[in-house]
């Protein structure tokens, strides 16, 4: 079989080579402990957004359970955002019992209390109260039992938290580097109305987030909730380090089904229309294309960040196993002024929630005939580019000392 005559992402990166990837990394235990190791103990992790906790005295707690552990995020009167670990200095128990994978809260004087003794811990971490602490021994200190801290900064309203116990970790800013650029001064803050989903897979995280990294399925997955809407192409792929963007292009020879284009003409609620630009940052869709979607922007190792005009929505996928991921989905969009508006993003969340059904329907069944061992490599075209370029970053790290 001849090759194409273009295959243009492979030539504009060469690094990455044009070969197999190899299966293993999706089904060992073995690669996955030390994956665990390597990449989520010891890179910036989103875990929400300052509007969550948005006054002083409120609190986030975020399960991690790779890390087997939660962190406790919460504003101080002073209006920083800090990280700790969920856990009590005395006897080891959770500060904050957890209702679920995200828990809230509010305490009007900045503190947290353990139920199991009553310690009281401020929000720079501090021990403040300790009941009969006149009972406790010579060598206990207040001041050395403060909580302890996490690495956490935030960007564009975005709360990262860094697990790596060392004392200075490489700044987010830094860690973002050409991403965070390509990103910045989309008003994320004003498309504020979020539909939410999560769901447990029995699947490797990877094999989760590459079910999203590319846009070759689009016309079969997708043929029911989006039928010829998208084009399979990507477009202006640009790498920066360990993260990556593209983007993602409508075909331009099929009209909205009339209920759509009606929603379309109501609100911003849908991918499935012909969009403006007027929020977009510069770098992104850079010629300001007719048939430009959305940005599909992946920030290493498990954070898929989209946007479009008057929309952005999120995929996250939080490894618990070598074969088993939380997927969280989050689609933002402006509040409704109007039942009509109403109407018309609920229309739209259908849809994408549908979208999102199919996405997901094929994970399991994948991780299910990798596990077999029937096959060894998987084999990219070069519009899975993303994908390619995800394992060859994820490599570099499991080579790092």
């Amino acid at each position: 079989m001849n090759a194409p005559a273009e295959l243009r992402w492979a030539a504009k990166y060469p690094e990455l080579g044009t070969g197999p990837i190899p299966v293993e990394p999706c089904v060992s235990p073995e690669f996955f402990e030390k994956e665990r190791q390597k990449v989520f103990m010891k890179t910036w992790l989103k875990v929400g957004r300052v509007e969550e906790i948005a006054n002083p005295g409120d609190f986030k707690v975020k399960k991690l359970a790779f890390a087997k552990t939660s962190v406790i995020l919460i504003r101080g009167k002073d209006g920083q955002i800090r990280g700790y670990h969920n856990t009590c200095s005395h006897r080891g128990n959770k500060v904050i019992v957890e209702t679920g994978e995200e828990t809230f809260g509010r305490n009007k004087a900045a503190v947290v209390t353990c139920r199991f003794h009553g310690w009281v811990y401020n929000a720079e971490g501090k021990l403040v109260q300790v009941p009969e602490e006149e009972k406790f021994h010579a060598c206990f200190e207040r001041e050395k039992n403060s909580l302890t801290a996490v690495h956490t900064d935030v960007w564009e309203g975005f709360i990262f938290v860094n697990l790596d116990p060392a004392e200075s970790v490489v700044p987010l800013k830094e860690y973002l580097d050409g991403i965070g650029t390509h990103l910045a001064g989309f008003p994320y803050h004003e498309i504020s109305e979020c539909f939410s989903y999560y769901t447990y897979l029995d699947c490797n995280w990877k094999v989760a987030h590459d079910a999203f990294a590319e846009a070759y399925h689009v016309a079969t997955i997708h043929a029911g909730s989006f039928p010829n809407v998208f084009s399979s192409g990507l477009q202006n792929v640009e790498l920066f380090g360990p993260h990556r963007t593209t983007a993602i292009c409508l075909s331009l020879k099929n009209d909205p089904t009339p209920v759509a284009k009606i929603a379309n003409a109501l609100a911003t609620g849908s991918l499935v229309a012909r969009r403006g630009t007027s929020m977009l940052p510069p770098s992104v869709n850079p010629e300001r294309r007719e048939d430009f979607s959305f940005e599909l922007s992946v920030l290493f190792p498990n954070l898929l960040l989209h946007i479009s005009e008057g929309i952005w929505f999120t995929h996250q996928f939080w490894p618990i196993s070598h074969n088993r991921t939380l997927w969280e989905g989050k689609y933002y969009v402006r509040p409704a002024k109007t039942n009509s508006q109403r109407w018309a993003l609920e229309h739209a969340q259908c849809l994408q929630r549908n979208a999102w059904l199919e996405d997901t329907a094929t994970m399991e069944d994948t991780q299910t005939a990798l596990e077999s061992g029937a096959k060894q490599w998987m084999h990219l075209q070069d519009d899975e580019v993303l994908i390619r370029h995800g394992y060859h970053a994820l490599e570099a790290y499991m080579e790092t000392k």
